[in-house]
């Protein structure tokens, strides 16, 4: 019980040296770094209706696709992505699992368009798959620059002495991207329907 206040003490007067400031400075940056991920998700779910509008004026009948960007948009909005959910690493999951399933259907959405040229050729739509283009390479850096901060963070958290001060203001390790999810939120699949299919051999 004495050793437990000693250290206590001891780190009390002297928390600059054991990393307080660090990783309460570490702690804000990551705040900062979320609120832009969010800030671009946010702006990607905005672009949303107006994508599926102009897709259903030429499509209607893929209700399929439209109905699964209409549910994934939903399941995101649903979640409360506030600065708290990077302290909470279920509901971090859940955040980028339903950031996943929007990716997928927006991508979906936009093979659907191949099929018909006359959206393709819609200045609307063009404009808006040009916004959403644009989001997504800024979702990607707002995210690389997020995991990076996490990462220094976590380091001091785990570090010595800075893992003292953090044990006894019970600091933990963030969640963050990993190379799974990283894979299925980043990259869109890419179709090349202008490439001629192989020939398949015969037995």
């Amino acid at each position: 019980m004495f050793n437990k206040q000693f250290i206590l003490l001891f780190l009390l007067f002297n928390l600059t040296g054991c990393g307080y400031n660090d990783l309460q400075y570490s702690d804000e940056v990551i705040t900062s770094k979320w609120a832009e991920v969010l800030n671009q998700y946010q702006r990607r779910a905005d672009l949303v209706p107006n994508l599926v509008n102009v897709v259903k004026g030429y499509a209607a009948h893929e209700k399929e696709v439209l109905l699964g960007v209409t549910e994934a948009r939903a399941k995101v909005g649903a979640i409360q992505a506030t600065p708290e959910l990077v302290n909470d690493e279920a509901a971090f999951k859940k955040f980028v699992a339903a950031q996943g399933q929007m990716t997928s259907a927006i991508s979906r959405l936009l093979l659907v368009a191949e099929k018909y040229p006359e959206l393709k050729a819609d200045g609307v739509f063009r404009d808006l798959q040009a916004q959403l283009e644009g989001t997504e390479n800024r979702i990607t850096v707002a995210r690389n620059r997020y995991i990076e901060a996490v990462k220094d963070y976590n380091v001091l958290v785990r570090s010595f002495p800075s893992n003292l001060t953090a044990m006894v203001f019970g600091l933990k390790t963030k969640p963050n991207f990993t190379v799974e999810n990283e894979q299925a939120i980043a990259q869109p699949p890419k179709v090349d329907f202008g490439a001629p299919t192989a020939p398949v051999a015969q037995p």
